[in-house]
């Protein structure tokens, strides 16, 4: 018989191949499958963070042992969302039962339907100030608010240059979205019996109100309040082992101490505490400053004003078993520590506290002498906290009349927003809101419903009420009557003496603010009292030259001449609140128009382009 060919050899023509005997029977355990593995494993290796949602689904679809292994209430979906969006999962309860696919679908819902609102509201809102009614279709959304919240955090949380207007309309919606819902919790916490109103939560709401886009809730503060109060338990102990504050434990309010000494043990171990030891103090340098008049920044920086500083001591006090009442005193708020029989009418079984000073300890004269003159009895009564937070908004009010700087009068809005929830027939703020909403020239048809509202509390406003009414309505007609974007072109004649273009990042030569143009006319459109206000005739070329629009790096706006005006030699970004409005990115060196400024302003973004790349070329030669 011929020998069968090596491996590997090539076959002669024509010989067959001697068949292969078949392989033995295989005598080891058969190979392990995906499938035969354990659920707890499958679980662990669809869990391990390189599978999308994508895989994870036709995963699924493989087979019956895979299905269970990603079914829709199980680790593999609860992971893909927490991977996903993790800063949802605080919404949960780690033991419910969640069916997590669902949720994982509403949510990416939610996030292209709060990405189609946000892209439309530059389209539908650039010529104005977004209207009272222009949220409406936000107001009606059908999925939960945490994911469009969620969804307009991400857009605010975007690469820093990039995507200015969304981030501009996107911080305009959630900003809306908080405060209506801190509204109603205001709302709710005003209707709550006497007793129920913490004077704590009540500072907390007005400082969500005014600072919605920050992180700050009760819980967060509650707990900051419950590390002094465990520093002042330990300090107390030291002092005083035996005292019964120091039995409860950190985040439980203490008993009711009964005994004045006792409370006073507590009052002293506190002004150590928080005087000396964490160098609280009244701000009596920056008192205006509005951070004094929230209760985080109160925490964080361990500074603020009467009222703020009172807040935060009674609120210690009542941890650690000691009654304080709020004092509406005029000019400096204070609190009372009862030395008589409790609830006694007679100021004298008073001993006041100025939180602001420290802590001291006075009597009624020396109240008196604090602000320098004799008030009488009924401003030494207890505060309700309705009454605190009518003061605490009022402070607001005040500082936002004084701000100059900010054009919007944010401040002043909120705290008119709080202090209407509060007092809504109050017919001094009403006109006030509408006055301001009036001069800004934002949402005429809001003000006309105030203004009714006014007349029908107060006929006898008739005067002011019908001038605004008819300066409002004329703004309607005239709203009516535009008919599309001004589109102005440098190519057009009347433009050839216009030397700079929307983008580009500017310097002032005369008072050295950084700004970035947003508008340009051929000359002055101001009016005549304007250009004598700002003695525009006093400049070589007066009026009758380029001004620009330019947002300033102070936040102001302003229209400055175009002889006024120079290329930056070192353009950085500007930190204006508006410029998401006007510009889609920074490019390092300018910004770019959005789709919008763009339409008004064709040929500006290449004659921009240029402009840098030829200043960029010189500087390198």
């Amino acid at each position: 018989m011929a020998a069968a060919p090596s491996p590997g050899a090539e076959r002669e023509p024509g010989l067959e191949a001697e068949q292969a005997p078949p392989p033995p029977p295989a005598t080891g355990p058969a190979p392990l499958t995906l499938t035969a593995l354990p659920g707890e494993l499958l679980e662990l290796i669809a869990c391990c963070g390189t599978l999308s949602a994508t895989d994870v689904g036709r995963l699924a679809c493989t087979c019956r042992r895979l299905r269970e292994a990603c079914q829709p209430r199980g680790k593999v979906w609860r992971e893909q969302f927490r991977l996903r969006w993790p800063s949802l999962m605080k919404y949960y309860n780690q033991t419910e039962s969640v069916n997590w696919l669902e949720e994982y679908k509403e949510r990416h819902k939610a996030g292209l339907e709060a990405r189609r609102i946000v892209a439309s509201f530059s389209k539908r809102f650039f010529s104005e100030h977004v209207p009272c009614d222009g949220f409406s279709d936000i107001e009606s959304l059908e999925c939960p608010s945490h994911f469009f919240e969620d969804e307009l955090m991400s857009i605010l949380n975007m690469e820093g240059r990039k995507g200015l207007t969304w981030k501009y309309y996107a911080k305009k919606i959630l900003y809306f979205l908080r405060q209506q819902n801190i509204l109603k919790k205001l709302k709710a916490y005003l209707q709550r019996p006497a007793d129920e109103q913490s004077f704590l939560e009540g500072a907390v709401l007005i400082d969500q109100y005014c600072n919605p886009l920050s992180d700050i809730c009760l819980g967060t503060v509650q707990a900051q309040i419950d590390d002094i109060a465990a520093k002042v338990r330990k300090f107390l102990k030291s002092k005083h082992p035996r005292h019964p504050s120091v039995t409860s434990k950190a985040g439980e309010v203490s008993q009711v101490v009964s005994e004045v000494e006792l409370q006073r043990q507590v009052l002293d171990a506190m002004n150590y505490v928080l005087y000396e030891q964490l160098k609280y103090k009244g701000n009596e340098v920056d008192y205006y400053n509005s951070l004094n008049s929230y209760i985080r920044q109160v925490l964080i920086n361990r500074t603020g004003i009467p009222i703020s500083l009172s807040v935060l001591y009674l609120t210690i006090a009542k941890q650690l078993g000691v009654r304080l009442e709020p004092v509406n005193f005029p000019s400096h708020f204070l609190l009372r520590w009862c030395q008589g029989t409790e609830g006694s009418t007679n100021i004298f079984d008073y001993t006041y506290i100025d939180a602001f000073g420290k802590g001291k300890q006075l009597n009624v004269k020396e109240c008196e002498y604090l602000i320098g003159h004799h008030v009488t009895g009924e401003f030494y009564g207890v505060a309700t906290a309705k009454e605190v937070l009518q003061r605490m908004v009022g402070n607001l009010l005040n500082i936002g009349k004084r701000e100059s700087t900010d054009q919007s009068y944010q401040l002043l809005r909120d705290s008119l927003d709080l202090y209407l929830a509060m007092y809504p027939d109050n017919v001094q703020h009403l006109m006030l809101q509408a006055r301001l909403y009036f001069h800004l020239g934002i949402w005429p048809e809001k003000v006309l419903d105030i203004l009714q509202h006014i007349q029908a509390l107060d006929p006898s406003q008739h005067g002011a009420v019908g001038y605004l009414v008819q300066h409002t309505l004329e703004h309607i007609e005239r709203r009516k009557e535009e008919s599309g974007p001004d589109v102005k072109l440098h190519s057009d004649e009347k433009h050839k003496d216009v030397c700079y273009s929307v983008g580009l990042v500017m310097k002032h030569k005369r008072y050295g603010y950084n700004c970035v143009i947003y508008g340009w006319d051929p000359a002055c459109m101001m009016g005549h009292e304007w250009i004598r206000n700002m003695n525009v005739h006093s400049l070589p070329h007066g009026p009758h030259q380029p001004f620009y629009n330019v947002l300033v790096e102070d936040g102001s706006c302003r229209y400055a001449a175009q002889e006024n005006l120079e290329h930056n030699a070192e353009p950085g970004e500007i930190p204006h609140p508006d410029i998401g409005r006007y510009f889609m990115e920074f490019a390092g060196t300018h910004y770019e128009a959005n789709a919008e400024l763009e339409i008004r302003y064709p040929e500006d973004l290449e004659l921009t382009r240029a402009t840098v790349q030829k200043i960029h070329s010189e500087n390198k030669e």
